[in-house]
């Protein structure tokens, strides 16, 4: 799980880069919208609730989410044009990549992802081909010093968890998706800050690359996460703790 742990820490690290961009409100009322598609109520619907959640980490105001939600509710048109997807491709060295793509023109998103990889030494791969190389995960990312990583980690077992990476200023834990609320509550309930939670595609084992391939592969998850209808990327590639430090 070191591969998904090291591409979050580089991402969280360009995160100042990322705001800029000012991509993630739309993601995330996309998110919110597709949720609310099979229940507007949070409390009687959890995919609704993590999306309201995961929006509110990211300061996202709360009439922004009160408008995604009755987007839904309100038959906005729209929402029923747009179609969950997921791309499977392959990244300098062989890396597997996995795109969830939030869509309402799947040949206008299709040419966007093939011309990315096709800039960057990737190639879209067939449908199965590194899908089962991916395992759907709960994540829960607390930034923490050192010191406390190990013990907020143990706890977070205790509550449920699978599984826990440390890198650098954070402790990645990993459980069911089914988890994740209950987990949460016991780290709050702690006193510990949790930074982010979502459901998301985790490896179920990780490529090592040399930093050359490291450095295009970073390139192309970039070029993909810039592409306005990807939701997610996640990728099975171990970058060197070096290039993380640095990035």
């Amino acid at each position: 799980m070191s591969g998904h742990s090291k591409w979050s820490t580089i991402k969280r690290q360009k995160g100042v880069a990322d705001a800029k961009r000012s991509k993630i409100f739309t993601r995330l009322t996309r998110e919110i919208t597709l949720a609310a598609r099979t229940g507007a109520d949070p409390e009687l619907n959890p995919r609704l609730r993590l999306a309201v959640q995961k929006a509110r980490d990211n300061n996202m105001p709360r009439d922004n989410i009160d408008r995604a939600i009755k987007k839904v509710s309100g038959g906005d048109g729209s929402m029923a044009t747009l179609d969950e997807v997921t791309y499977e491709a392959y990244g300098p060295g062989g890396v597997a990549i996995l795109l969830e793509v939030v869509t309402e023109n799947r040949n206008r998103t299709s040419a966007d992802v093939k011309a990315a990889l096709n800039k960057s030494g990737g190639s879209m791969g067939e449908s199965g081909s590194v899908s089962w190389m991916f395992k759907t995960n709960g994540v829960l990312t607390v930034v923490a010093a050192s010191h406390e990583a190990d013990e907020i980690a143990l706890r977070a077992i205790d509550a449920g968890a699978d599984d826990f990476t440390v890198d650098d200023d954070a402790v990645e834990i990993y459980c069911s998706p089914g988890a994740i609320e209950d987990i949460r509550a016991v780290l709050e309930s702690d006193g510990v800050a949790v930074a982010s939670a979502e459901v998301t595609q985790v490896p179920t084992a990780t490529v090592a690359v040399d930093s050359k391939v490291a450095d295009q592969t970073i390139r192309l998850l970039e070029k993909l996460e810039d592409l306005d209808d990807v939701q997610r990327v996640s990728t099975n590639a171990d970058f060197p703790q070096d290039l993380v430090i640095e990035s």
